[in-house]
Order: C-alpha cells, then structure tokens, then sequence
C-alpha cells in the first residue's frame, strides 16, 4: 500500500492530516519531531513525507536535506504556517518536492500528495533501471506490426553507431524500452544506462541533477555531487521528455554535445564527459522551435536519427501479442495461473481507444487479472472498456454531441464508480433503480 510519513509536533493536526490520507487509501504514520522521523523512516519506508517547517528538534527545511540524502527516491512536502518565499526557495534547491501553506492550501494537499506518490515511485523505477539496464533488447519489444517493424529496424541499424537518436511518439509507447535496446547492443553496452525524466524537475533541480554541482556553489550544497552525465560516462544517458527541458538549459546540453564537456554548477572548470544521448519527447518539436520553447540547434544536434513510434491504436494487430506477453508477466508476478482470454475480451481489447498507448494496457490486463477466475472475460475488464466494445459491435452508435451518448458515458461512469452496484448507482443519478436498467439495457451497457 502506498504510505505517508506525517511529522508535526501539533497532535490535531497530525490527526487531521492523518485522517484526510487515509480516507485517500494511504496508509498513514506519524512522527512529532526530527529524532522520531528518522526512527519511523527506517521502520516503515514511505514514499512520501510531509514535514512541518517548525519542529521542536530542528527545522523542516533542514530536514529535507537530511531526509533525501538518506533516502534519495523519497519525495518530501513542506508544510508551513507562514509560508516565505526564501524558505520556499531554499526547500526546493534541498530536494523537496514543493512547499504550501497550511489552511489556505487545504484543497491542494490531495493532488500534490497523489503528484508526488507518482513520482515517488518513478523515482525507485528509475533507480532499478539505472542498477539493471541490460535486461531489455529487441526481443523484449513484441509487434507484428508494419510501423513497428519499421521502426525496430531502424533501431537495430543505429544502435550499432554513436550517434544521437531522438524517439517521439506518444506517452506510453515504449520510448525507455527502445532506449534500453539500443543501449543493449551498442558498443557501449557493458557501461552504465542511465535514465531521466527532464518534465520531473524544476529548472535548477535537473540542472543539479544531470550535471552536478561543486560544495558551496548555493545553500543546502554541503558537499560535491555527482550528476548524472558523470555516471553515464562511456555510457548511455536517456533524456525523457526532453521537450520539457528549460530553454536556459539547453544550450548547456548543446555545450555537450558539441564539445563533450560541461561546467557543474558552482565549479570555474569544464567536466569532460563521453556519453551518448538518446532522448525522447511526445511533443512537436518543430513546433516548440517555431514558439521559441526549443533550440532549433540543438534539435537537428539531438535527431541526427529520429525514430517514430506508432501509437496503439494504429497496431491493433500487436494487442493480442502483447496482451498475451502481460498474460504471463502477471502469472509469475501474482502467481496466478490464467487460461487466456476469451474472444469477447480480445475484441474489446481491440476496440479500445488506448490513449495511455501499450503503459494504459498493461495497466488493464493487470487488474482484469487480479479480479479474474480461471479465464479472462468480458467482465473483467474496466467499464469503459466493455462500453466501447458494446458501441462499436451493438450496432447502437450515437454522434458525440447527441444527448443519449452523454447520458450514456454518464451512466457507465457511475456505475464503474460504484463497481456496477446498481442500487447505488441509481442512488448517486437520482433515478429509479428500474429506470436504471430500463437505460442500461436500451444503450447496451
């Protein structure tokens, strides 16, 4: 379960903020003050903490640093009575995740805590990522289709070189697995993949992050760091979402690629550096040029070799495959034996829309496998998901802007709501629960 570390010296508002996690699906502990913070880090390892500013031990924004350099994949959130823009300032520069203030900040703590879980967890994914990156190749990559056997030559052709490669395509595509690929069978295969996701920081933290910074070069700095170009040294460093990068820091990356060598923060010398790069984005590029959001020098720097990942709704061909490889992922994971899927499963499968590409996929064959018996069914699946199969084959489609096909997606959203409790969806739409299925069976629910 995902879990919260609470620390405030003041009783109710730790009850309080305890409650509202909880009622969230955390599960929540508490600590009082500095000493016992750490005591309850090492007991319950959470992914979050949110920290009070003022404590009866020590400060909160000292607290971060100590925090992060001890458990580095945590995230951290400041909390404070009287929030100020140098303690802000100096939380962020010492690794936390954000800093609000207490009250007037109420209605935000659910989506920050929810942002910063997420992140969290990426956090550790790219970890075990950096630790373990020869375990994908090509044959990791499963697809039958045109574009996708295009584009798995393409990268087989070039990662036999050292030059850039640039993957766009959609979020949930596949660009790390691609990345990792070409890692695996370059040259530079027995160095170091690392990879980073450049929307996941701020400015100053990625600048930090990816190319280290000298003692003393700010606040909080108490010693040399490491970024991530120098571990990635006769290696491979991945730039996820490279469109999000800030301008200011482009010409830093273009400095490295033109001379393989940088300046880290605080320091009068250049670090050289060889690493080749191979980033990824989900954006138009060439758009962002034409906006002034992205150097169009580093931009032709960076696609020496641009590869294009279709999404999946353009290689509904590859769906069986790949839902029958997370098949046997999750038997292992969940020890779970499953007899396949039904016809009917695999045709809504294919109807789907998949907007989270080949991640929103897996992510449904895997609850259908935790709730499933022997076999994947219909059932199983998510209630959109079963509703899209039903419009596409019912014969009963309705225009986008028709009253019944909102009254329908409405209907099928409450009802996924309350997991198809129909007493307490008519409950939730203020109808009659014999209305309800009146509507149910006319739209094919």
């Amino acid at each position: 379960m995902d879990s919260i570390l609470i620390i405030d010296d003041e009783p109710q508002i730790r009850k309080l903020l305890s409650r509202m996690m909880e009622l969230e699906g955390y599960e929540v502990f508490q600590a009082a003050d500095c000493q016992s913070t750490l005591k309850q880090l090492k007991l319950h390892n959470p992914q979050v903490v949110l920290c009070d500013v003022f404590l009866p031990d020590g400060n909160g924004v000292d607290m971060v640093t100590t925090i992060k350099k001890l458990y580095p994949e945590l995230e951290v959130i400041l909390l404070t009575a009287h929030g100020n823009i140098p303690d802000g300032v100096q939380a962020i520069k010492n690794g936390a995740f954000d800093y609000i203030t207490k009250g007037d900040d109420n209605n935000k703590i659910i989506p920050l805590i929810s942002r910063a879980m997420t992140q969290a967890k990426k956090n550790i994914g790219d970890k075990v990522r950096t630790e373990e990156p020869q375990r994908i190749s090509f044959d990791a990559i499963k697809g039958k289709s045109a574009g996708m056997q295009q584009a798995v030559t393409l990268a087989r052709k070039v990662s036999a070189t050292d030059v850039t490669v640039l993957l766009t395509g959609e979020t949930g595509t596949g660009k790390e697995v691609f990345a990792q690929a070409i890692h695996r069978n370059s040259l530079r295969k027995e160095n170091a993949f690392v990879a980073v996701n450049c929307a996941a920081f701020s400015r100053d933290l990625l600048e930090s992050e990816i190319f280290g910074h000298k003692a003393g070069s700010f606040t909080g700095a108490m010693k040399d760091k490491k970024g991530l170009f120098e571990t990635a040294d006769n290696g491979t460093i991945f730039l996820d979402e490279i469109g999000e990068m800030a301008f200011e820091l482009q010409a830093k990356l273009l400095r490295v690629l033109e001379a393989g060598e940088y300046i880290k923060i605080g320091d009068t010398k250049p670090t050289k550096v060889n690493v080749r790069i191979i980033s990824a984005t989900n954006r138009d590029l060439k758009k962002e040029i034409e906006q002034g959001n992205f150097r169009e020098d580093l931009y032709y720097r960076l696609s020496v070799f641009q590869i294009h990942l279709p999404p999946l709704r353009e290689r509904k061909e590859d769906i069986g495959l790949l839902a029958e490889t997370f098949i046997q992922l999750f038997s292992k994971k969940l020890g779970k034996q499953v007899e396949g899927m039904t016809p009917e499963f695999l045709t809504a499968l294919k109807a789907a829309d998949w907007r989270g590409n080949i991640r929103e996929l897996r992510n449904v064959i895997e609850r259908s496998m935790i709730i499933c018996d022997k076999q994947l069914t219909l059932q199983d699946l998510p209630i959109e998901i079963q509703n899209t199969r039903q419009e596409d084959y019912s014969g009963k489609n309705y225009s986008e802007f028709e009253l019944a096909a909102m009254e329908k997606r409405h209907i099928a959203k409450v009802l996924q709501h309350t997991k198809g409790n129909k007493t307490e969806a008519s409950r939730l739409l203020k109808i009659g629960l014999t209305t309800l299925y009146r509507k149910i069976e006319e739209y094919g629910i």
